[in-house]
C-alpha cells in the first residue's frame, strides 16, 4: 500500500512527463475534493491551471492562477509531499514576476518540473508511469460547454 494518493502520483507524472496541465487539474481537482478541499491540493492544482493559461496566451488569467497558488503553498515548508516544493514556488515566483511587468507579451512561455526528493516516490511514480499512458497536452479541449457545441456544428456544417 502506498504512502501517496494514486491521484497525486497520477498529477505528478501528467505534470513532469507530458506537461499535460488540463489533465493536472481533471485528476487533482478529484483528490482536492476528496480532501476537503485541502489548500496545498489546491495551490498544486493551480500552478497547473496557470501554467495551462500561460501556454495557451492567456496571460492575465496564467498570472492570476500563478499568484494564487502562491498565495496558498508559500506557507508550506519547503521539502513536502515527497517533492521540492521551495523550488517549484520560486520558479512560480520568476514566472508570475515576468508576467507582471509590463512587457508580458514578450515572455516566452516555458514547461516546470516538479523535483521529486523521496525515493518511495520517485518508485512509485516510475512503476505508474508504466501503466498510465502518455497523453499529448493541450491538443484537446473540454468535451462540454456551449462553444464546444457550436465548434462541433460548425465543423459539421464545413463538412457538407
Amino acid at each position: 500500500m502506498s504512502i501517496y494518493e494514486p491521484l497525486y502520483i497520477d498529477y505528478l507524472i501528467y505534470f513532469n512527463r507530458d506537461q499535460d496541465y488540463f489533465e493536472c487539474h481533471e485528476v487533482l481537482e478529484e483528490l482536492w475534493l476528496e480532501r476537503n478541499r485541502d489548500s496545498l491540493y489546491k495551490g498544486l492544482l493551480q500552478i497547473a491551471v496557470g501554467l495551462y493559461h500561460f501556454r495557451n496566451g492567456n496571460l492575465r488569467g496564467g498570472t492570476m492562477m500563478l499568484q494564487s497558488s502562491l498565495d496558498l503553498l508559500e506557507p508550506y515548508p519547503a521539502t513536502i509531499l515527497g517533492i521540492d516544493l521551495g523550488a517549484l514556488v520560486r520558479n512560480v515566483q520568476g514566472i508570475v514576476k515576468q508576467l507582471s511587468q509590463s512587457d508580458a507579451q514578450s515572455v516566452t512561455y516555458r514547461d516546470l518540473s516538479i523535483r521529486i526528493v523521496d525515493e518511495v516516490l520517485e518508485q512509485e511514480i516510475s512503476r505508474r508511469s508504466l501503466e498510465l499512458k502518455p497523453n499529448i497536452p493541450q491538443r484537446r479541449s473540454p468535451t462540454r460547454g456551449r462553444i464546444y457545441e457550436e465548434k462541433m456544428k460548425a465543423m459539421d456544417q464545413g463538412k457538407s
